[in-house]
């Protein structure tokens, strides 16, 4: 099995980046893009100006908004905000090939359905195969070529390894796994828990704070994972732990960012506002919470920072409600 060309749907920095990724693996790359000024100025200056700005683009990239032109590529990574895959794929469903694996690439559960991304894939290609790629991963760290780790999971064991002989380079190292539920909970948690991460940074409430956070939300993506079927060894890995720890933990997240201005005051509103990228953690949230309601798994964090996103409570209403909890033995 292999690879020569890729498209790659959805052109924000972290489309983008991986773009770069299968381009410095030798792939003919085509980027498809909705905004004609990340077109035009990928065409003429090698860069995306409007999400990943300062990183010069390999020339193996070339940037469409065309989704035919992405037909006759081996291979296909999807990666539009997960609030948006649904309608993403069925755009590109008339020109899918039965044979083409789809990498998704987005983190998030679907508002509404409260479906996970392969679920939305099975749901709109019924005949893809498909793979997820997730980890502990900044758009301009990988853009620019530095060291990242990520998991690449995939039930077909010869089409993973194919992938990951594919896609991996000395400064971009996938690891491979079969439990697609367990890479896609990870990844979609992770965000609504660096917003409370954020929001301890923003109010000062130490790092002491900060560590209890990520260890008991990792605790809550563990039992989602479980609830949902995945294993509770891939959330342990870089889909999971890993990108939890990057994400609670450098304001270059976007979601800890939003959850730094919550806590230094500002609202929903005000945190927000400006913002071209999409803190997939805010989109997700409302989803997260109701999925954990239908499947009767404990929370705390994430439901606390879902209802603080839908203005039903304060971030110190959000802080004394957690901390006024029933003392309890600690346990995943």
């Amino acid at each position: 099995m292999e690879f020569r060309t890729a498209g790659v749907i959805g052109a924000g920095a972290w489309g983008t980046a991986l773009a770069q990724v299968c381009a410095r693996a030798g792939l003919a790359v085509t980027l498809q893009a909705r905004e004609a000024e990340v077109i035009d100025s990928i065409a003429a200056r090698r860069v995306n100006e409007a999400f990943l700005p300062g990183v010069e683009l390999d020339p193996a990239i070339r940037a469409t908004s065309d989704m035919a032109e992405l037909a006759g590529c081996d291979l296909i990574l999807a990666v539009p905000p997960a609030q948006h895959m649904r309608a993403t794929l069925a755009a590109f469903a008339p020109h899918a090939r039965p044979e083409v694996p789809i990498v998704l690439c987005s983190k998030g559960i679907e508002r509404g359905s409260l479906k996970l991304m392969t679920d939305v894939l099975s749901e709109t290609l019924p005949e893809a195969t498909a793979a997820v790629l997730s980890g502990p991963s900044f758009a301009a760290e990988v853009a620019r070529g530095l060291p990242s780790a990520v998991t690449l999971a995939c039930a077909d064991g010869a089409l993973g390894e194919a992938l990951l002989n594919t896609l991996s380079a000395p400064a971009f190292r996938p690891y491979l796994a079969t439990d697609l539920i367990g890479a896609e909970a990870g990844g979609a948690l992770k965000n609504v828990l660096a917003i409370a991460c954020g929001i301890v940074e923003g109010r000062q409430l130490g790092r002491s704070a900060h560590a209890a956070v990520i260890t008991r939300g990792f605790a809550e993506m563990t039992r989602l994972a479980v609830a949902l079927g995945g294993e509770a060894e891939t959330v342990a890995g870089l889909c999971g732990l890993g990108d939890l720890v990057l994400t609670c933990s450098s304001p270059q997240s976007r979601n800890m960012s939003l959850g730094l201005a919550l806590g230094q005051g500002q609202s929903v509103e005000q945190a927000l506002a400006g913002k071209r990228s999409v803190a997939e953690g805010y989109e997700s949230a409302p989803a997260v919470r109701d999925l954990a309601a239908r499947l009767g798994v404990e929370m705390p964090i994430a439901e606390i920072t879902a209802a603080l996103l839908a203005g039903e409570t304060t971030v110190d209403g959000a802080i004394e409600a957690l901390l006024s909890r029933p003392l309890k033995a600690e346990r995943i």
